[in-house]
């Protein structure tokens, strides 16, 4: 992997030569701009808009714009006199438990190689340090003419840096949340927690994109001459008019599709047509069975792991047993006695 950017960790007294390459890569799949009559490219010039005419990039320099409209010239020579002791530099300014970084601030993510033979031990050091502590570390550094924060932590044998927002950086969630008051049953809980069990767990690796793979079967279709494969499109749902038909539609397809079942996403849908069936002419007591009906259908890891059957099982195995007994007892009845010679 190509290095982004040289310099070295400072770790207190510990300075560590290190090189900076990036830890993600986007596959999204890129498009020109073409002219839509003739196939042409169009592309941007840059023009001053004073002398109307194009320029070149060595022509081009930063500015910036104040309120009234005014340009003021920020030169390179401007930004390099700055005092920031981080431009070469990542300096670790603390440790501190990983659980205290909010996800929000999260953004780029970079490797930290160590960069030649002396850079190993002191790299070493830090990585077991920050591995034997379970903290993390938050430095500063100053990449693509700003300084910023990051958070060290080691992924396998390598320290890695997740570039991190400033805390002003993040808005408050103000407006965001419902406004209105809505109050939630205890039963669609349950069944909500009904459909996160059945869902379950899911192994990241096995997720893909989709639709960059259906955009790259359309790309070499078309390079071939041949026709685009025309693609099902998604089985679409009634209209789902109450939030208890929807939970125990969507608990009832989870359930066949972890069995390997088919039809429950048409199942879904007729459940969705008549979505208001749920609450006309079924009691209170009616719902609260068919909860614990489905809550007993949870995932088999559950009932693996030693989860108790449920009294009415036991009961049902008696109304049973009494139901045979009593079948015998009519059979026993019906029959006619033989009458002796």
């Amino acid at each position: 992997m190509r290095s982004i950017w040289n310099g070295a960790i400072s770790f207190g007294l510990v300075s560590i030569p290190i090189k900076l390459v990036n830890a993600t890569e986007s596959h999204s799949v890129s498009f020109r701009q073409i002219h839509t009559e003739d196939g042409g490219r169009i592309r941007y010039r840059k023009v001053c808009e004073l002398e109307d005419r194009e320029v070149t990039s060595s022509e081009i320099g930063k500015g910036y714009e104040d309120a009234d409209g005014t340009i003021v010239p920020i030169t390179d020579e401007d930004l390099a006199q700055l005092p920031i002791p981080t431009t070469r530099t990542i300096e670790i300014v603390a440790f501190v438990p990983a659980d205290r970084i909010d996800p929000l601030q999260l953004g780029a993510a970079y490797y930290l190689g160590a960069n030649g033979v002396p850079a190993a031990k002191p790299y070493t050091l830090l990585r077991e340090a920050l591995k034997r502590s379970n903290r993390v570390a938050i430095a500063k550094y100053a990449l693509r003419g700003r300084e910023r924060l990051g958070m060290l932590r080691v992924v396998d044998d390598v320290i890695a840096m997740h570039g991190l927002l400033w805390p002003d950086e993040i808005r408050a969630p103000e407006g965001v949340a419902p406004d209105a008051n809505v109050t939630v049953r205890d039963k669609e809980l349950d069944l909500a927690d009904a459909l996160m069990d059945t869902l379950g767990e899911v192994d990241l690796d096995d997720l893909h994109d989709d639709y960059r793979e259906a955009v790259e079967e359309l790309i070499a279709a078309k390079t071939s001459g041949e026709e685009p494969r025309e693609t099902a499109a998604p089985a679409r749902s009634g209209k789902v008019l109450d939030l208890m038909a929807a939970l125990e539609s969507s608990v009832r397809a989870a359930q066949e599709s972890r069995a390997g079942g088919s039809g429950g996403a048409g199942d879904a849908g007729e459940t969705g047509d008549a979505g208001d069936a749920g609450d006309a002419g079924e009691t209170e007591e009616a719902e609260h069975a068919e909860v614990r009906d489905l809550r007993k259908k949870k995932t088999p890891a559950k009932k693996a792991a030693g989860a108790k059957k449920p009294a009415a099982a036991g009961a049902a195995k008696k109304t049973a047993a009494k139901k045979q007994a009593a079948k015998k007892t009519t059979a026993k009845k019906s029959t006619p006695r033989r009458r002796s010679a």
